[in-house]
């Protein structure tokens, strides 16, 4: 049986160790804009994906209305929060609001070129839809990096 003071001790460092854990946690999450960027890619999906069930099977909206209203505000939610929380850009709102809406546009094509092809192979759809998703994902974070919300200070310091 253990005394009451090893429990104690015990205890304190579980709750010395827990806050530790966390502040790490935090640090890193703080720190790395990749993790900020794929929590903030996994966030937007889920929206899209919970806007469109909730129009679609919630509330009866047809599917080809309730698809594009929850991509399109997926997609104001995804700019948001890369450009504030990820990103922390400083350049001008407009200027990566149009850089973001042509990457969109070329994202969709080539997303269905690349699910077209695998389908017109016999290859199934849904592998085309995860390659299409894997190749976006690793071009949009260099893209959102350095060139959507790349910070002013930042472009005047590679100019200079």
């Amino acid at each position: 049986m253990r005394s009451p003071t090893a429990r104690t001790l015990r205890r304190t460092r579980l709750q010395e160790w827990l806050p530790a854990r966390l502040r790490r946690l935090l640090r890193i999450l703080a720190e790395s804009p990749v993790i900020r960027f794929l929590i903030v890619g996994g966030l937007s999906f889920a929206l899209d994906l919970g806007i469109l069930a909730i129009l679609h099977e919630g509330v009866g909206v047809d599917l080809w209305i309730a698809t594009p209203i929850a991509f399109i505000a997926s997609l104001v939610f995804n700019f948001l929060l890369q450009r504030m929380f990820t990103f922390r850009a400083t350049n001008h709102r407009a200027v990566s609001a149009a850089k973001y809406l042509l990457l969109v546009l070329v994202n969709i094509v080539v997303s269905d070129l690349i699910v077209i092809s695998f389908d017109s192979k016999g290859w199934s759809y849904v592998a085309g839809k995860v390659t299409a998703t894997v190749l976006t994902t690793v071009w949009n974070y260099l893209l959102y990096r350095h060139w959507i919300f790349k910070s002013s200070e930042s472009a005047a310091k590679v100019s200079s």
